[in-house]
């Protein structure tokens, strides 16, 4: 794991969405992308990360109305990040520490340029893993 860098098992398919978003609509972009998390924008400003787990846990599962709960309302605003150079351990370790399942990959300037995630890490670090079977199935629509 000592040789993988972070930006080898990266997703580098970045959705942006403002704060103003409707969840309802994040979770369409969500879908189309095939993917489970957006980066929130205030502006040119990075505010946060929305994934589909903080939709369900923090909007449905207390009744709140998909079409009017904005992102801004539910975003987790700790940003944890990691440089695309360190080692998949390393990202491995920072979920751990920061009990975390995502964390925002930027470059040597500190401009993102990807997401690494748990599922990412157990693709490429252990394929036969139940972890990596279970992130690279399908959803089931």
């Amino acid at each position: 794991m000592t040789d993988v860098r972070v930006r080898d098992v990266m997703t580098r398919n970045i959705v942006y969405l403002p704060v103003a978003t409707t969840l309802d609509e994040a979770a369409r972009a969500m879908r189309d992308a095939d993917i489970g998390d957006v980066v929130v924008t205030d502006g040119s400003s990075l505010f946060g990360m929305v994934t589909d787990r903080d939709i369900v846990i923090r909007a449905v599962a207390d009744g709140r109305d998909a079409r009017q709960t904005t992102l801004g309302e539910v975003t987790s605003r700790e940003i944890v990040m990691i440089e695309q150079n360190s080692t998949a351990a390393e990202a491995a370790s920072l979920m751990r520490e920061r009990a975390v399942r995502r964390i925002l990959v930027c470059d040597s300037d500190r401009q993102l340029v990807g997401i690494v995630s748990l599922g990412d890490l157990a693709m490429r670090l252990d394929p036969s893993s139940a972890l990596s079977e279970i992130s690279e199935a399908s959803p089931g629509r």
